[in-house]
């Protein structure tokens, strides 16, 4: 069983009980973590506030990564209570409804630009704040989907944006090596949640690999929590640059 008892780890991205992210949190307290819980603002605070308490998490902070300086807010408060942190999660994306619903070629200049930093970049910002915190090395991880190495019909701009974030993990993997510090990506099958709700047509996109994936069963976000616990877990230690999949082998599937 996966140990992660004695450990302390940043969740970002949960919205609401449905989101990939509170599967994995769910996966790291069983485990016997320590969380710290970010919401994105207000609004989504009281979708999350019971999620936070459920996990006991003793931070619990708004973080829009758009905002100038709620991400380092974030990481201040981590290194005030607890001096330290053993894992991330990156389990956020974001691209204006109007350029995820149209081609990658009508996509607006502003439209690419935000999705890349609030889908990607924002990963690299949270690995250069969580160096210094991850003094005995740590573990990074994101969440990835088929769409970044193969093109799904509606995906559209954050297929390229989904690339780069993968790409991203390799390069972030070679650049912290040093510090002991891994990390690896979770390309999880398509999931019902809030975040997937603006690609046209997901519904249809379920149905379709629900039809073609092995044994026929989508994933959960349980079984990608089992996944993500591990990857942070020490039994985790030798895997770094990689994408894993946790889609019940839909992406064996010509």
């Amino acid at each position: 069983m996966t140990n992660l008892a004695g450990k302390r780890g940043l969740v970002v991205g949960i919205a609401n009980q449905h989101s990939i992210a509170t599967g994995c949190a769910k996966a790291f307290h069983a485990a016997g973590a320590e969380l710290a819980v970010t919401y994105l603002n207000e609004k989504a605070k009281p979708y999350v506030a019971p999620i936070a308490e459920a996990l006991e998490a003793p931070i619990f902070v708004p973080c829009d990564v758009r905002s100038p300086g709620q991400l380092e807010t974030v990481f201040d408060a981590i290194e005030q209570t607890w001096g330290q942190l053993d894992f991330l999660l990156h389990s956020i994306a974001f691209a204006p409804r109007e350029d995820l619903q149209t081609s990658v070629v009508n996509s607006s200049p502003e439209g690419f630009a935000l999705a890349m930093d609030v889908s990607c970049h924002s990963f690299l910002r949270m690995a250069k704040l969580a160096i210094p915190l991850m003094k005995d090395g740590g573990s990074l991880l994101t969440v990835s989907f088929y769409g970044a190495d193969r093109v799904v019909e509606h995906y559209n701009l954050m297929g390229p944006v989904k690339a780069a974030l993968e790409s991203s993990v390799r390069y972030l993997a070679a650049d912290l090596a040093d510090h002991g510090i891994r990390a690896n990506a979770i390309s999880a099958g398509p999931i019902a949640t809030r975040a997937a709700s603006g690609i046209d047509r997901f519904d249809a996109l379920l149905d379709e690999v629900r039809a073609r994936t092995p044994a026929n069963r989508l994933v959960t976000i349980e079984d990608v929590g089992k996944v993500a616990a591990f990857l942070a877990s020490d039994d985790g230690a030798s895997m770094t640059g990689s994408v894993v999949y946790s889609d019940n082998g839909f992406h064996t599937v010509a």
